[in-house]
């Protein structure tokens, strides 16, 4: 991680229960954006959870979902409601997702770096073994 980026806001690359129509899009994003756009992660691949999406770093892959941008006035909040959401303690090895910076690459082309919500290590090592991935790595091919 670059020193910068644990200083200043960055957008969230949401993948699962965050995305418009899933209930947490709702629940944790509705009023404290400004704008979201459809993006892609590349090298991770989307494993199913329960009831909700694992992205776990696989060169050559790729996640689909949207890139958000927080109100300024509601950034800190909301990355401490997401850090509560996905169960993120810097440092705690009990941790089910590890919070990291990434290049997002835009659908309208360009990329931006991102706050995205990853498989904590322990989790991703048992999805690798046992999970079953989510084909073309959108959550909403599921359904």
């Amino acid at each position: 991680m670059i020193a910068d980026e644990a200083s200043r806001p960055l957008p969230f690359f949401v993948y699962g229960t965050l995305r418009p129509g899933e209930v947490n899009h709702d629940l944790f994003l509705r009023g404290h954006t400004l704008s979201a756009e459809p993006g892609h992660l590349t090298d991770a691949v989307l494993y199913n959870g329960p009831g909700y999406p694992y992205a776990v770093d696989a060169p050559g892959e790729t996640v689909r979902g949207e890139l958000v941008t927080a109100r300024p006035e509601a950034y800190e909040e909301l990355l401490a409601a997401l850090d509560c959401l996905e169960e993120y303690v810097p440092g705690d090895p009990r941790n089910l997702y590890e919070r990291a910076a990434r290049d997002v690459v835009r659908a309208a082309g360009g990329t931006v770096r991102a706050w995205v919500y990853l498989a904590a290590p322990r989790v991703a090592a048992r999805l690798r073994d046992t999970g079953t991935r989510i084909g073309g790595g959108d959550w909403f091919s599921r359904r």
